[in-house]
């Protein structure tokens, strides 16, 4: 498949959008509970895409840690902001000694097809969950819990989630009107009509930066509650996980000679370290990441070079007055994006035919799916796939 370097389209603008999902709930919600400040999530974020849209020259997602952006969610008591900054900084060290030592290479052995489709097929399971559970929210908007309205009765939240569904369906080839485009826009302008923007402040310009230096304590908290659950799921999705979905939708070229396991380790592991500085949100890429943009219509490094401005411009410019604008895009909108996004993931088990593959593949999505944990999927996906093998078991 020969592929632009750069794009710079509607089409593949509104790819760009196709992540927002996965990207606006959780970085809205940390910088809700935990503290987090606005410009320094959204300034790495936005450096992060550029970054990655020069190098790859494909439209590779900036998503967040989710294991580490689940627990700070749930536990802002626990995980202060020096926790947050030392679990970027050892991710980052973790990743890059991987990526330079080889490990990473010798890893990925462990990822056979069967296991990285049953990643990416229990993944896929998650974010429809998600998104399922964003449109059947009765809260109109996820920065306001009282935001409830209703149409006939039935939660205006759940009707946008019908409505913007079947018009996403009706859109999803589009090229003159691209779905997520349109859906992001007339998700925007209906929140600002319910009142998506009344407790808006103005203030324009950035909000503070400073550098954080973790003491032990922090480094030990960190590496044992937010590290170590978080580093089997990235290696599965965020390296090996994009690594093939790169192949799986581009084929093999040039430019996916350089969607490596090294490179996105190293990508990786020097975003969070300089993110963690200034205590940013941890981020990775991700497989369920780049099957949304490819999804909604992105096809080069030209949308996260666009995605990767607004983001900038958002830290930058609008300071606290960005987290009002992404706040009123509404629940169901962001339900949506997460559903098709998860959609896209888990088709890519199409192509494991063989019986005792899919048996695998369905086992570890299933364990993924019911404990939200990949780490534990994979694992025991291993262990199944080994002691099959070694039984010669044939289903």
């Amino acid at each position: 498949m020969q592929i632009a370097t750069y794009r710079f389209d509607r089409l593949e603008f509104s790819g760009s959008l196709g992540d927002l999902g996965t990207l606006i709930p959780l970085s809205v919600s940390l910088i809700l509970l935990t503290g987090l400040g606005v410009t320094p999530v959204f300034l790495m974020v936005g450096l992060f895409y550029i970054f990655s849209g020069l190098y790859f020259k494909l439209p590779i997602p900036v998503q967040p840690l989710k294991v580490v952006s689940a627990i700070a969610i749930a536990f802002p008591d626990k995980i202060s902001l020096p926790v947050i900054a030392a679990s970027g900084i050892l991710f980052g060290v973790i990743l890059l000694f991987l990526a330079f030592t080889g490990l990473i290479d010798w890893l990925a052995k462990f990822f056979t097809k069967p296991i990285m489709r049953g990643i990416q097929l229990g993944l896929g399971f998650i974010l429809m969950n998600k998104g399922i559970g964003f449109i059947l929210r009765t809260e109109f908007f996820i920065q306001q819990p009282g935001s409830m309205f209703s149409f006939g009765g039935i939660s205006l939240n759940l009707v946008l989630g019908i409505i913007g569904t079947l018009l996403t369906l009706l859109l999803l080839s589009s090229k003159r009107f691209p779905a997520a485009l349109v859906l992001v826009t007339a998700g925007f302008v209906i929140g600002i009509l319910f009142g998506g923007l009344n407790n808006m402040t103005l203030r324009p310009g950035p909000t503070s930066v400073q550098f954080y230096m973790p003491s032990g304590s922090d480094f030990i908290t960190a590496f044992i509650l937010l590290v170590i659950p978080q580093i089997p799921l990235t290696l599965g999705n965020a390296v090996m996980g994009t690594a093939d979905t790169c192949y799986t939708l581009f084929g093999k070229n040039d430019l996916t000679n350089k969607a490596t396991y090294r490179a996105f380790g190293v990508s990786m592991g020097l975003m969070n370290m300089v993110t963690g500085m200034i205590a940013g949100m941890p981020m990775c890429h991700g497989a369920g990441g780049l099957a949304a943009h490819y999804r909604f219509g992105a096809r080069t490094g030209g949308a996260n070079i666009m995605i990767g401005l607004v983001f900038l411009i958002i830290a930058l410019i609008f300071g606290k007055i960005g987290i009002s604008f992404l706040s009123a895009i509404p629940n169901a909108v962001l339900g949506i994006l997460l559903l098709f996004a998860g959609l896209e993931l888990a088709l890519m088990i199409k192509d494991v035919t063989e019986k005792n593959d899919l048996f695998l593949s369905f086992l570890i999505a299933g364990i993924g799916f019911a404990t939200t944990n990949m780490g534990i999927a994979f694992f025991l996906g291993i262990i199944i796939a080994y002691l099959m093998k070694w039984k010669n078991i044939q289903l």
